[in-house]
């Protein structure tokens, strides 16, 4: 009876053991889903991020073609004066 009481136990021991690893395939395939899907955001977002440096930039060359100041106007109220001769 001993012997069967060790097989049962064993028994028990491998159900445990290939439900932990079924449950670690799900997650493992649930990762490499979140993993990919969060990859083509950040794909998204580098895009838009080159999106909008295209932006600056045209933006920035229109302020020079205007003859417009690339840096903003110190108020009076600073106290400093800049002159150009």
């Amino acid at each position: 009876t001993e012997i069967r009481k060790l097989h049962a136990a064993d028994r028990r021991r491998q159900i445990v053991i290939s439900e932990t690893l079924r449950a670690d395939h799900r997650r493992s395939t649930e990762i490499i889903g979140l993993r990919t899907a969060l990859q083509g955001q950040v794909t998204a977002l580098q895009g838009h991020v080159i999106a909008l440096q295209a932006q600056v930039t045209a933006l920035q060359g229109q302020q020079g073609l205007a003859g417009g100041p690339t840096q903003p106007e110190l108020p009076e109220e600073a106290g400093i004066v800049f002159s150009i001769d």
